[in-house]
């Protein structure tokens, strides 16, 4: 009795495999592919994800392979806060099919999608910092893209976000009078977001940390050094009072 019932499990197992592949033979892969575009153009981003990833999973060695992976990446890149889902499918599409020719715009796609990850910047930075990464391997990568520009224009944005972010941690360490670390912050700024907005301030609270510490011999070095800073955004005569009177002060106190 038990090797017959063993014998009928078996045999039901081999009905229902080659019952299920003739079911994936069955499949019109076009037909898929051409539906989950449809529901694409229409906004219907499940039913579009459905259709491309029925066409992954049983065409993903035919010519429908690449477009299939493309097309889902941009179902779940269109719909709402599905970036990380959307990377995942443009990269998988780069690692198995690295001559396809959607390759640089599902690399570009990535790029857009941190940048829209990108949150404002007092918050953590983890996505800034990967889609700077991303925007500079494309560019170097594809140099005479057509989105070239935007991608540089999106580099200098995260850029001046970063500079904000690390300028910002060095104000707030200035106000728990921890001067030491509050110079990291600006140290940063002028090193690695030179190109940025807060770089000029950066030098100025350079200064006024070094004479909250009363290093006056470092602080007057720092500003000989950095004079021209501080005079571009006129504040060398504020500064100049701040070594008349030992003291850093504000612009209503010099007034």
């Amino acid at each position: 009795m038990r090797i017959l019932l063993i014998s009928l499990l078996i045999l039901s197992f081999f009905i229902t495999a080659c019952s299920n592949k003739n079911a994936i033979r069955d499949i019109d892969y076009d037909l898929e592919f051409e539906k989950g575009k449809t529901a694409l153009a229409k906004k219907k981003f499940i039913k579009a994800q459905s259709h491309f990833n029925t066409v992954v999973i049983g065409a993903s060695h035919t010519e429908l392979g690449d477009d299939a992976l493309f097309f889902l990446g941009e179902a779940h890149f269109y719909a709402k806060k599905e970036e990380l889902l959307a990377i995942a499918e443009y990269d998988r599409l780069i690692r198995r099919m690295p001559f396809s020719t959607y390759v640089e715009r599902a690399r570009y796609r990535i790029c857009e999608a941190y940048v829209r990850m990108s949150p404002k910047y007092y918050r953590d930075q983890t996505y800034s910092e990967k889609a700077l990464e991303k925007l500079q391997e494309y560019i170097d990568d594809y140099p005479n893209s057509d989105n070239r520009i935007q991608a540089q224009e999106d580099i200098l944005v995260l850029r001046e976000k970063l500079s904000k972010k690390a300028y910002n941690s060095g104000l707030l360490y200035m106000k728990m009078e921890e001067y030491s670390a509050a110079m990291i912050g600006f140290k940063k700024v002028v090193e690695s977001y030179y190109d940025t907005d807060f770089v000029e301030l950066a030098h100025m609270k350079t200064i006024a940390c070094h004479i909250y510490k009363n290093e006056f011999e470092e602080a007057r070095e720092y500003y000989d050094l950095k004079r021209n800073h501080i005079e571009k955004i006129k504040m060398d005569d504020l500064v100049d009072a701040w070594f008349v009177q030992k003291r850093v002060l504000d612009r209503l106190e010099l007034e």
